[in-house]
Order: C-alpha cells, then structure tokens, then sequence
C-alpha cells in the first residue's frame, strides 16, 4: 500500500497501520526509510518559518537551512532511534510486549502520520507568524502525534503478546 494511503489509515485508526508493517517482520531498512522521510518532511515544513526569519531579521537563508537541514535529517533521527529504544528498554520491565523494533516503529511511524499537520504548522509559521493560530496548529500536531504514538505502541503491545512478533 503506498505510504500516502497508510498515512490517510492511520487518521481512522492508528493501530492498524503499525500492526500491518509488523506482520510483514522487523525490517530496518523500512525503518530508516519512513524515519528519513519523516525527517525530510520536517525540514522542508521548517522553510516557510525559517523565510521569514531571514525577511524580518535580515539574517542569510542558506545558513538558517543549513543549521536545520543538520538538525532534522542528521541529527533528529539519532534521537528518534534513541527515544525509541528507550521505550522499549523501560516498558519491558513494565510488562511491554511490543519488542525494540515495535517501539521504534510505533514512534517514527506516528512522526511520519503527522507530517501533514506538521506541513500545515510551517505554513502558519511563515505566512501567519507567532501567535494564537501556530499555538492552536502545534496542540493540535501534537494530539494527534501523541494519539497516533500510543495506538502505534498499544498495536505492536498486543502483536508481542500474541507472540506473532
């Protein structure tokens, strides 16, 4: 199923999404794949804001891409892996099911489902600027970011218990 089509399924359920990418077996490249994508998305989302950074400071665009080119595609997904396996770590003893992989997977697969909100908080963030409609779009990112992680972890939990994964 193409990726577009799995992000516009996991606005109807977050599970079953996730679920079906571990059915298919822990696969890393697939992994990293949707983790980079994820990132990309970040960074180009990032454009309009830092635009307008530029306008209103006068500070050079190429520099302020260059710094957020370095923090979303390099160095963000190191932390992603990290968090990730962090919850994987700290659930098993809390009775997680859902594997390394399942956290991982849940975390950069929510980040991945979310981008068109992210996509829409750049826009705000460049045309609008600060105030109570970038405050509104972030909260409500971060919902459904959050929404789509624990459907994601609750899924690749139930998987693991299963003993399918």
């Amino acid at each position: 199923m193409p990726v577009t089509r799995d992000i516009v399924a996991t606005y109807r359920g977050p599970g079953k999404v996730v679920r079906r990418l571990l059915t298919a077996g822990p696969r890393e490249d697939r992994l990293l794949a949707i983790v980079m994508a994820a990132c990309v998305v970040l960074f180009v989302a990032r454009w309009p804001a830092l635009s307008r950074q530029a306008h209103l400071t006068g500070e050079e665009l190429n520099m302020l891409l260059g710094g957020a080119l370095l923090a979303t595609v390099f160095i963000f997904p190191l932390l992603l892996y990290l968090l990730g396996f962090l919850v994987g770590v700290i659930g098993r003893p809390l009775g997680w099911k859902g594997g390394g992989y399942g956290a991982r997977l849940a975390l950069v697969w929510a980040l991945l489902a979310s981008t068109p909100l992210v996509l829409l908080h750049g826009l705000v963030a460049g045309f609008v600027g600060p105030g109570p409609g970038l405050t509104l779009v972030g909260a409500l990112w971060f919902a459904i970011f959050v929404w789509f992680w624990v459907g994601g972890l609750r899924a690749a939990h139930h998987l693991g218990r299963e003993g399918t994964q």
